[in-house]
Order: structure tokens, then sequence, then C-alpha cells
């Protein structure tokens, strides 16, 4: 009897995009408990800010020239200055200058699930730009909000309304910031999503350089362990993670069902910040309701990720929401109902 080898076994198809959606959002999260960590320390938001778009350049420079897209950046820069300074500016510097300052006031995973706002913003941007909103996709919206309002109504029983509101204004400011300056550039000059990335850090590096000269004549020069950790939010969240979901969402960009559950992976933002709270912060867990709005929150972002099934018509799409961007797309697919290209921080 001839016994034929067996064929090695191999991996689901979704596995790797799945695995690499995963990390990229752990270290999304970084951003989220990083910037809290910095905030207790003493250190102020706009260092926490600027220091992390200047230790992008670099890197993300190096990476778009290995990948020999750097003459079409600078091109783009020059041919359209204007365009680039006023949306990466939106985009980029009214976004994570109002999330850095948030975590001044609340907890890292209390910011990480009221960013996840950035979804029903995005819904909203586009539907003033004339795009359907299903009814679905309202209710679906309306329970993340009702997730957030739970887990600040915590936030705002330990520590009164107002420091509620500390979290919830900056927070919301850049959750609309965010996808309105990525839709605004999104596609500009045929740049891809790393492309993208860098023109925006550049594009956005005056508002960086006059919030780095504020902190210096107010505060006065970053600590050591305040300029690490910038170093490592930049590289974690800036230039790896954004990598990492790039290529997650590029191995599955033309099946729209896998698509969504890639970016289903990355609801795993405010658990993974939970967790590094706990263990580097030893920031006690949430309170029932606070467990009940982070369920909520969770369950919403992945019915959006998950319901649009292979027959919704679309060849891909995005979703946009933590972190952190960050500052990442779907390898540059068309935009989803939501209308935001990338997601952050």
């Amino acid at each position: 009897m001839r016994i034929r080898p067996g064929r090695p076994r191999r991996l689901p198809a979704l596995a790797t995009p799945m695995g690499l959606g995963v990390l990229a959002a752990a270290g999304f999260a970084m951003s989220f408990v990083l910037n809290r960590g910095m905030s207790l320390s003493g250190g102020s938001w706009m260092w926490t800010a600027s220091l992390r778009y200047l230790f992008m350049v670099v890197p993300m420079t190096a990476l778009v020239a290995v990948r020999g897209g750097l003459p079409a950046v600078l091109r783009s820069l020059r041919t359209r200055p204007a365009r680039w300074l006023l949306w990466s500016t939106v985009g980029f510097g009214l976004f994570y200058a109002p999330l850095a300052w948030a975590s001044e006031a609340g907890a890292g995973w209390l910011v990480a699930s009221t960013w996840q706002l950035v979804i029903v913003a995005g819904i909203a941007i586009g539907a003033l730009g004339g795009a359907r909103v299903p009814l679905r996709t309202v209710l679906v919206s309306a329970l993340i909000v009702i997730g957030v309002v739970l887990t600040q109504l915590e936030h705002a029983g330990d520590t009164g309304a107002s420091a509620a509101f500390t979290v919830v204004v900056p927070v919301l400011i850049g959750a609309v910031a965010y996808p309105l300056g990525n839709r605004m550039l999104l596609g500009t000059d045929g740049l891809d999503g790393v492309q993208r990335t860098l023109a925006m850090t550049l594009g956005s590096l005056p508002l960086w350089l006059v919030l780095a000269a504020t902190a210096g004549v107010t505060v006065g020069p970053p600590s050591g362990g305040q300029v690490m950790q910038c170093v490592i939010v930049a590289l974690a969240s800036g230039v790896l993670a954004t990598t990492l979901f790039f290529r997650a969402t590029d191995l599955v960009r033309h099946q729209p069902a896998a698509l969504g559950a890639v970016e289903a992976t990355q609801a795993a933002e405010v658990p993974f910040t939970l967790l590094g709270e706990a263990l580097l912060l030893g920031v006690a867990a949430p309170a029932p309701s606070g467990w009940l709005g982070l369920a909520l929150i969770l369950a919403g972002l992945c019915v959006h990720a998950l319901g649009h099934g292979p027959g919704d018509g679309s060849a891909s799409r995005t979703v946009a929401a933590g972190g952190p961007t960050a500052m990442r797309d779907a390898a540059d697919a068309p935009l989803a109902p939501d209308g935001c290209g990338t997601r952050g921080p």
C-alpha cells in the first residue's frame, strides 16, 4: 500500500492579516497608555504632542525612501504647499494635540474609548457631503455614543462633570478634525497611505515647531523620560503599527468581508489600553457602568466593520477610529460610508 505524503497544513487565509491587525492595535494603544503616563509624571501635553510628530519625521522619511516614494511626496508638497499645510494641520494637529491635552484629565482607557466617536464623526462628515447613511448605520453609531456616555458617567461621578468634559470636548474635536483632514487629502497626487502619512507629518511641522517652542518658553524642556516615551510612541504607534495595519489591509483589500474582519481588530485598542495601564500605571479597573459602556463601544465597532458583506457592492472599504493613529488606511481603498481614509492615533 502506497502512502502519499501529507501536505503541510496552511494557516487560514485570515490568520496573517488578523494577527497583523491585532499587533497594530497593540501598537496604537501605546499612545493612550504612555500619554497618560507622561501626564501623571508631570510632562506637558505640548511636549507629548509635538515630540511625537517631530520624532516621526526621520523614520517615516526613511520608510518612504526605501519604498521609492519620496520624490512623489516632495513633488506634491512643492506643488500644493498651502493645501498640505492647511489640511495636515487640521488632520494631524487638531487631532493629536487635543488628545494629548485630554490625557491630562482622564485615564488612557477613557480617552481611547471616547476616541471611538471618530467613527460617528466620519459618518456625519460623509452625510454632510451628500453620502447616504443607512438607518442601520445610524443605530449602530448611536450604540457607540451610548457606550461613550456610560464610560464618561463613571468618570464624572469620580471627578465631576467639568473634568469629564475636559476629556470629551478635546477628543471630540480630534474625532472631527482627523477624518476631515484625511478626507481632504486622500488621493492627492496619487500618494498611497504611507506617502500621505509622511506628507501630512511634514505639512503639520510648523504647528509642532510652534507648540514645542511654546512649551520650551512656558514649562521648560521635557524630561529625559518624556523624550524617551515620545520616541517609543512615534516608533511603535506612528511608524510600526501604521505599517502593520497597512500591510494587513493590503492583504485583503479585494475581499470586503475579510477586510471588515481585519478592521474589527482595531477595537482591541481599548482592552489593550486597559491592560497596559493596569500593568504600567496601576490604574484601577472600570466600574460596572464603565465595563458596560466599553462593551457597547466594542460591539458597535465590530458591527460597523463586519456589517458589510461581499454583496455590498464595494471592492474594499476603510474604517476610521485608533489610533492613536496615528494615520492608517486600508491601502488607499475608496472611502467607506463613514468618509474616512485613515484611523489614528
